[in-house]
């Protein structure tokens, strides 16, 4: 044989093993507690495809080849790995927490209103646009306590401008809407509007509540700053005892140096929802449960929405019954680029959401979403053939 083709062989089986791909598990864990920890960011820096951590700790994900891993919390220090490291199919991966009881408050002349206004002025000019999301978005949707409909989709935001407000192009890759119970009322749904969601997270609007001048009187505002990790300060708002209204506890992350929002997430408390006198007219609703989250990354100079999550539960009142509607939405970033699609106008999506779109399945886009779904919601998700 020979040298030629021995080289050609060699160059082949290269080829081949450094293809070679498997599926791995990682399940992240507090070092001290042994608790699962939700949203931690994975993200392969070779491909700088981002994963996200389900409510059990775990991603699963594809590896090709070898990488670096970053792997980020705001609550824990961060961790760099590298991939051939994880030797199972199943790796676990300890955390340290950055939290101590005893955090430090940040005493400041300047009101922590003023502060969080010129952090959102700030991240708002920083948010890279141009740019293009590709995203992968989920939804469940409960109806008198039985999931009812489901639905997830991979789409492309390409973000065009933000001068006035910021514009974006929505193409749909694949999606599929499923009802999951035959007397489903397609009426009751509700999801995110794709169509002003890019203008909602990049203007920062759900942190408006804050900025307005009562907003002083009716929340308590407490800078802290982590013990273990000074890349990180606190805002939290609280409403006071005596606030009036559906008002959220909030908590605002940030990067104190870069004046940057790193993470967003609020939740209407039990002691809020208590004091709300019950609605019994028809068309109103009694909200029983409210949580938000929002997480944005800074990846080699590019800052960009990394992810978010949503729940809402409410009572809604007809005229000669009552439903109990709970939603559950999921939105994550896997890959952020500077690049743009080429499109037809008729490949672009115009509706509010994906509940009236035709389903378009190419190939199992859910299990390479970068979030893997929790076990209650795989077994929603398998019930979906039944229905297909």
């Amino acid at each position: 044989m020979s040298k030629k083709s021995i080289f050609a062989i060699l160059f082949l089986y290269s080829i081949q093993l450094f293809s070679q791909s498997e599926f791995k598990t990682i399940i992240l864990k507090d070092k001290d507690t042994d608790a699962q920890i939700e949203d931690v960011t994975v993200t392969f820096l070779k491909t700088k495809e981002n994963l996200l951590s389900n409510a059990n700790g775990i991603v699963t994900f594809e590896l090709v080849g070898s990488t670096n891993i970053q792997i980020k919390h705001s609550s824990y220090l961060p961790l760099n790995i590298r991939s051939n490291t994880l030797t199972e199919k199943i790796n676990t991966i300890y955390l340290t927490s950055n939290v101590n009881e005893l955090e430090d408050i940040i005493i400041t002349k300047k009101h922590p209103q003023k502060i969080l206004a010129a952090l959102i002025e700030n991240s708002k000019k920083r948010l890279t646009v141009p740019g293009r999301l590709k995203v992968y978005c989920r939804e469940f949707f409960k109806l008198n306590g039985k999931y009812s409909y489901y639905n997830d989709g991979l789409m492309n935001f390409q973000l065009l401008d933000k001068t006035r407000k910021t514009d974006a192009i929505i193409l749909i890759e694949q999606n599929r809407s499923i009802n999951l119970t035959k007397d489903f009322v397609k009426e009751d749904l509700l999801g995110y509007n794709l169509n002003d969601i890019m203008e909602n997270y990049y203007n920062f609007k759900y942190l408006n509540p804050l900025l307005e001048a009562i907003a002083k009187k009716e929340y308590d505002f407490i800078i802290k700053i982590f013990s273990k990790n000074k890349d990180y300060n606190v805002i939290s708002a609280v409403p006071t005892e005596n606030a009036t209204g559906l008002l959220d506890d909030f908590t605002i992350i940030y990067d104190p140096d870069k004046k940057l929002i790193l993470e967003v997430s609020s939740s209407v408390s039990p002691l809020v929802l208590s004091k709300m006198k019950e609605k019994t007219s028809s068309g109103s609703k009694n909200i029983y449960k409210s949580m938000f989250k929002t997480i944005y990354k800074l990846q080699n100079n590019n800052y960009f929405l990394l992810g978010s999550k949503e729940e809402i539960g409410f009572e809604k009142i007809e005229k000669n019954t009552k439903k109990e509607i709970e939603v559950r939405n999921y939105f994550l970033t896997k890959n952020f680029s500077t690049d743009f699609y080429k499109y037809k106008e008729e490949e672009v999506f115009k509706d509010k959401t994906l509940h009236n779109k035709k389903n378009v399945i190419l190939t199992d886009y859910w299990n390479e979403s970068g979030l893997t779904a929790t076990e209650e919601e795989q077994q929603i998700v398998n019930t979906i053939d039944e229905f297909h």
